[in-house]
């Protein structure tokens, strides 16, 4: 009997042995899992970013680019993206993880979306037919990307962290990853249509073919219509806010058509992005601080590359502001 329970106790330790052997190569091989799937995403981020740079690197400084190099270079950072997108797809996600792998695949969803759409309509922006919709639909573009960045930040990134975390495992967490910069400089169409008319050869940079003015058509402040002969009486409550008509007498589209209003000195600007030929805009610019009593206000639209007669651009009314 006694030798039966020793024979009975030995093979329940080499029992436990081997259970405890069983989890530890299962629980190494889990943390392996983790480790490496982080590992092939920080990569991923890695490539990103340098897409990210060199795509707004870009936009920034074009240099002496063409039409033709530029939308090419986008082009390239388009497929760039398109090809991360698959890598994401093809990544194997412990079981842990499987929501935040369902996260980040839409991150990158949206971020490949986002870039065929730009570089689809980048051509359209960098011409005059039809520049101005196709500089909004960039501009639309540039939200979606940041949103990718919202996704990645509060969902996939926490996940795979706080999952490394739990495991122990230390000097494998994701980084931070924001395609769109800092800032919200490049979700205004503005920014980007001024971007864009740096571009050589482009509508906004060097003009091109046929003749190219504007015109201000109209101020008026809060509805108020006003005339450079005469003062006009404006009853204001809080920020009063001038509008300025523009139109575009010349032959092709605009970019970044640029509208400043003076009043006591003091200079305010704003930004038609786009402007097709023969079309009225309306800047509307708030003033800050408001006026009180008579006051001399300055409006100028400054001159498009190629104008000649900007006699036509500017004018001075007297306002009372009550």
């Amino acid at each position: 009997m006694l030798r039966r329970l020793l024979a009975l106790g030995g093979a329940l330790i080499a029992l436990i042995v081997i259970v405890l052997g069983v989890k530890g190569c299962l629980d190494a091989q889990a943390r392996g899992a983790l480790s490496d799937y982080s590992r092939s995403v920080r990569q991923i981020l890695v490539e990103t970013e340098q897409s990210s740079k060199r795509f707004f690197g870009l936009l920034e400084d074009p240099g002496t680019l063409s039409v033709t190099e530029f939308t090419g270079k986008v082009e390239a950072e388009r497929s760039a993206m398109t090809n991360l997108k698959t890598r994401v797809e093809g990544l194997s996600a412990p079981g842990a993880l499987g929501s935040a792998q369902n996260s980040l695949e839409l991150v990158y969803t949206l971020r490949a979306a986002a870039m065929e759409k730009i570089a689809e309509k980048m051509p359209t922006a960098l011409g005059e037919a039809g520049a101005a919709q196709a500089t909004t639909a960039i501009t639309k573009q540039m939200q979606t990307l940041l949103a990718s960045d919202v996704i990645y930040e509060s969902v996939v990134r926490p996940e795979i962290n706080n999952k490394l975390s739990d495991e122990g495992i230390e000097g494998h967490d994701v980084p931070k990853s924001t395609f769109v910069p800092d800032g919200t400089k490049w979700l205004e169409e503005g920014e980007v249509a001024k971007a864009l008319g740096t571009v050589s050869g482009s509508s906004g940079g060097e003009p091109g073919p046929g003749l190219h003015g504007l015109g201000l058509v109209g101020t008026s402040v809060n509805g108020t219509e006003l005339s450079a002969e005469s003062t006009t009486s404006v009853t204001t409550e809080g920020t009063p806010e001038v509008e300025v008509t523009v139109q575009n007498q010349g032959e092709s589209t605009e970019n970044g058509v640029t509208v400043v209003v003076i009043a006591n000195g003091k200079e305010t600007t704003q930004e038609i992005a786009a402007l097709e030929a023969a079309a009225e805009e309306t800047a509307v610019v708030p003033l800050t601080p408001a006026p009180e009593g008579e006051t001399k206000l300055e409006v100028q639209v400054e001159p498009v590359p190629g104008e000649q007669f900007t006699q036509n651009n500017e004018a001075t009314y007297t306002v009372v502001f009550e």
